[in-house]
């Protein structure tokens, strides 16, 4: 989960992998994977993978099917679904639904995905006080022009500045509705990158759940795991160490749940943490990441934003758990891990 500026999130953002299998199908072993690690396109057996770009970055679509036409047909469904999402999500593509909304302020007809996630995204604003909020692209606009320049202050904007962006910082100024989406004040603008990478990795899964898989992994910067892992045991995912490239915090067991981390580290185009207090406009400094277990990656995605953006501890809540938050990872600036575990709903 991260609020980023365009840019900031494509040279972070992890490879989109997808392990599939079919249901009641044996699951492939590791030297079968290893000897397609470098294939773009191949079968091997009933093991088929594909390599290339999807949502700006390097893929990888791995489905173990007894049909390989089954397979390659499944994988060019996923991608067009992949597609689909990022005319509609990216602030890189001039035409997307984002984008013009930005633009001109209003989107009539908007596309259905995206009524449906910024009305999740609300609900995560209003359940965390504002902590998570779409319309913080001013602020953002503001940080990528401020260090744009030569020579520029390093602690940021100054507070004249910071003040008028935030005053486009309000998601209850955010209509939402089948026929139009508009922003209440004029300048307004909004980033789903905070959750969006957890809606489309969730709605992939249900993709593949409805073609017969039943065992899925998808990593796309968010994780979700459809079914169990190999064997039948849970998939065991790593929670990311920011500090530590590739390194780890610990593990959790996925069966039909998903897992999402926030990093609070600077990005690699501007010289500040790439996730912003929405509410005193500075980076983010209280928590260097947060990672959340959840029924579904978009929850997991906007919470775990949420939790490393506030500038003040968010107490878990009662509605998170209907929200099917299921457990919770913070690290924070001393570098000491809290555990907080939430009864299922």
């Amino acid at each position: 989960g991260r609020l980023t500026a365009p840019g900031a999130g494509r040279s972070r953002r992890r490879a989109l992998t997808i392990f599939a299998a079919a249901a009641g199908y044996a699951v492939l072993g590791a030297p079968l994977a290893a000897r397609l690690a470098g294939a773009d396109a191949e079968d091997d057996g009933n093991l088929y993978r594909w390599r290339g770009q999807a949502l700006g970055a390097r893929a990888s679509l791995l489905i173990h099917h007894p049909d390989a036409s089954e397979a390659r047909r499944i994988v060019a469904r996923a991608l067009a679904e992949i597609e689909r999402f990022e005319a509609v999500f990216s602030l890189y593509r001039n035409e997307s639904a984002l984008v013009r909304l930005n633009r001109v302020g209003r989107l009539e007809a908007p596309p259905l995905d995206l009524v449906d996630l910024l009305s999740r995204a609300g609900r995560w604003s209003y359940l965390t006080d504002g902590a998570f909020d779409v319309t913080v692209q001013p602020l953002w606009d503001l940080y990528r022009r401020h260090f744009s320049y030569a020579g520029a202050d390093p602690a940021g904007p100054d507070a004249p500045s910071l003040a008028r962006a935030l005053a486009l910082v309000d998601y209850r100024a955010l209509e939402i509705g089948p026929e139009r989406i508009s922003f209440g004040r004029a300048g307004m603008a909004v980033t789903v990158n905070g959750i969006a990478q957890g809606y489309i990795c969730d709605l992939v899964a249900e993709l593949l759940r409805s073609e017969g898989l039943g065992e899925v992994l998808i990593d796309l910067g968010e994780i979700h795991g459809l079914g169990s892992g190999p064997g039948g045991t849970p998939w065991r995912v790593g929670l990311a160490d920011p500090r530590r490239p590739g390194g780890t915090l610990g593990s959790v067991d996925l069966v039909d749940r998903a897992v999402a981390t926030s990093a609070s580290m600077p990005a690699r185009e501007l010289p500040f943490a790439h996730i912003l207090d929405t509410q005193g406009g500075r980076p983010a400094e209280r928590l260097l990441s947060a990672s959340v277990v959840a029924r579904t990656a978009t929850d997991a995605d906007a919470l775990s934003t949420a939790l490393v953006a506030s500038s003040r501890p968010l107490d878990p809540r009662a509605d998170w758990n209907q929200m099917g938050i299921e457990s919770i990872f913070t690290l924070n600036r001393s570098g000491k891990v809290t555990y907080y575990p939430m009864a299922r709903a």
